[in-house]
């Protein structure tokens, strides 16, 4: 009897306890082809993630009980999924909050849900390989190493916990060093979007700083080009 081959979809996990919105973004994603299963509330959301990872998680931030930020922590602490976050709230604040707890993007509602399957699509690309990162090779300064091919970065022989955002962005500045470049550019050619708001760079940036420099007050490695926004600075003259 013939076999048949079935490629397995990606898995969407949806957390939002608002019934009517988690219908049309569970709707839209389907209609894209991916398996999407959803819940209500935090609790449940880290339990499902935990026991049987999914390749993404859409994300509300306020939930019942244990609210978007915390699961996004705990996720983050166990297993290296991405998560876009939904958001109510307008103030930047919140929307930093939530990259910095380890978010890879966020979609502030009322949003398109055109806009988030977009959004999807492109955070699975960059965790499955990026353009940027594409292909093998190693990239060397001093006691940091990247190697893109095994899609691993260490620092002093330890290995780093980077998120693929984080791991993307450091790739594409070592590539370029001595280049700056705008946050504006680094959206488009890190994050692959020609729109969005570019404090999500300057998060990034922060959280590379601090697993990557011995001060990230005053960091020598991811330096800010004032006016402009950032450049990568070899500590090691060879490079």
């Amino acid at each position: 009897m013939p076999q048949v081959s079935v490629t397995s979809r990606p898995r969407i996990l949806v957390v939002d306890d608002d019934p009517t919105v988690a219908e049309v973004v569970v709707r839209y994603l389907e209609r894209d082809g991916y398996a999407v299963d959803s819940v209500g509330d935090g609790a449940e959301a880290l339990r499902r993630a935990l026991a049987d990872p999914p390749d993404l998680v859409v994300l509300d931030l306020m939930l019942p009980g244990m609210d978007g930020l915390q699961v996004c922590r705990r996720i983050r602490e166990r297993r290296p999924i991405p998560v876009i976050m939904l958001t109510a709230l307008g103030e930047e604040i919140d929307r930093v909050m939530g990259l910095e707890t380890g978010a890879d993007d966020y979609v502030t509602k009322p949003f398109s849900p055109r806009e988030l399957a977009l959004r999807v699509q492109s955070v699975l690309r960059r965790a499955k390989g990026s353009l940027v990162t594409g292909g093998t090779g190693v990239l060397r300064d001093g006691d940091l190493l990247v190697d893109v091919g095994a899609h691993e970065a260490r620092l002093g022989g330890r290995e780093l916990t980077l998120t693929a955002r984080e791991f993307d962005l450091l790739a594409h500045l070592m590539r370029n060093p001595r280049q700056a470049f705008s946050r504006a550019a680094l959206l488009d050619q890190v994050w692959g979007w020609s729109f969005g708001d570019t404090s999500t760079v300057t998060v990034h940036v922060r959280r590379l700083r601090e697993k990557i420099e011995g001060d990230p007050t005053a960091p020598r490695r991811i330096v800010t080009v004032w006016g402009v926004g950032y450049r990568y600075e070899p500590v090691d003259a060879a490079a």
